[in-house]
């Protein structure tokens, strides 16, 4: 049996930045991106997150982190402050500018959800995500 689910996924989230950009855009929001605008909503769950920790929410790789936090940091977005139980380790903080932008943020999350979903029913949506789950927990165990 062929198969195309892993093609299908990677143009459904290739489609899905360029979307989620393009409304950011049409909002007026250049302070972030969509890729920081993951960064940013792990932040707004709880700020005060490791490198690490957040690159295990994002799926980021600590070397493209670094660098997204660089310009995040320069464009006013967080601060870093060294960690009071590990001097090797660094905190990410929200600055209220960032704070400032989840209103808008969330307005767009549901707007590209509503996207995601038109036409579904509630059980179907469901069903998805439970094998969207599957493959994730699939690919995160190293089967």
């Amino acid at each position: 049996m062929e198969t195309k689910g892993g093609f299908l996924i990677s143009r459904i989230k290739q489609a899905g930045s360029r979307r989620f950009d393009r409304l950011l855009d049409e909002a007026g929001i250049d302070a972030f991106n969509g890729a920081q605008g993951r960064i940013l909503y792990v932040l707004w769950q709880g700020d005060g997150l490791t490198i690490s920790q957040i690159g295990a929410q994002t799926s980021l790789a600590n070397t493209t982190l670094t660098s997204m936090l660089d310009r995040m940091e320069a464009g006013g977005l967080i601060r870093r402050e060294p960690s009071p139980r590990d001097r090797r380790a660094q905190l990410v903080f929200l600055t209220d500018q960032a704070r400032a932008l989840q209103g808008e943020y969330d307005r767009i999350s549901q707007r590209m959800n509503a996207l995601y979903y038109d036409g579904f029913t509630e059980d179907e949506v469901r069903q998805l995500e439970g094998y969207l789950t599957r493959i994730l927990d699939n690919l995160e165990g190293g089967k």
